[in-house]
């Protein structure tokens, strides 16, 4: 990877980038924000110590390790990549509760226009601050977008210390279960859509 140095990163600051989406996806996966190293690479989930390409791996979305430079290839096996709030900062505390709202409208015309089949929001207070659900809790949401249903997953920041990558992974592959066509088998680079 690619060493970028201070003023490298903080030039990344506020720099959206781009979403890995597409019309149908089985799931879009939903970050809080970018992180700068993120925003400087242009990849999602760029920082070393996240633990959200291992875990798409060990839940069984991904037959191998991608690594983020690779996210392009998460369309192939039906899968997708955006944010709640679209503008890069170090840390997630940087937000306002008026972008996590503002982030949650945006989300939701973002979800009706694309329909992916599930809404995968990484983080569960980043989806209790953007859609006002207070005591929402890991897992399948009562909520729906259209057609689309909501799951909340936890943050597979290294700093998310109350889960290891194994019960990420369990949480991540009951999401892949009810997202799959074929229940009991891993998500496969034809997705049957």
């Amino acid at each position: 990877m690619t060493r970028f140095t201070r003023a490298e990163l903080e030039a990344a600051r506020d720099r959206p980038v781009p979403d890995v989406a597409a019309d149908g996806l089985r799931v879009l996966f939903c970050g809080i924000n970018p992180g700068l190293l993120t925003a400087a690479t242009g990849h999602h989930f760029a920082r070393p110590g996240n633990r959200f390409w291992p875990v798409l791996q060990l839940s069984g979305f991904t037959p191998r390790l991608l690594k983020p430079s690779e996210q392009q290839e998460l369309l192939t096996y039906g899968l997708g990549i955006t944010n709640v709030v679209a503008r890069a900062t170090a840390r997630a505390d940087e937000l306002s509760a008026a972008e996590y709202v503002e982030g949650g409208r945006l989300l939701t015309a973002k979800v009706t226009r694309l329909r992916p089949r599930w809404l995968a929001v990484v983080g569960v207070t980043a989806y209790r601050a953007a859609f006002g659900e207070r005591r929402a809790q890991v897992g399948p949401q009562e909520r729906r977008i259209g057609d689309t249903r909501v799951w909340v997953l936890p943050n597979p920041s290294g700093l998310n210390a109350h889960w290891t990558a194994a019960t990420m992974a369990a949480e991540f592959g009951r999401l892949r279960e009810a997202a799959s066509d074929r229940p009991g088998r891993p998500v496969t680079a034809d997705p049957g859509r």
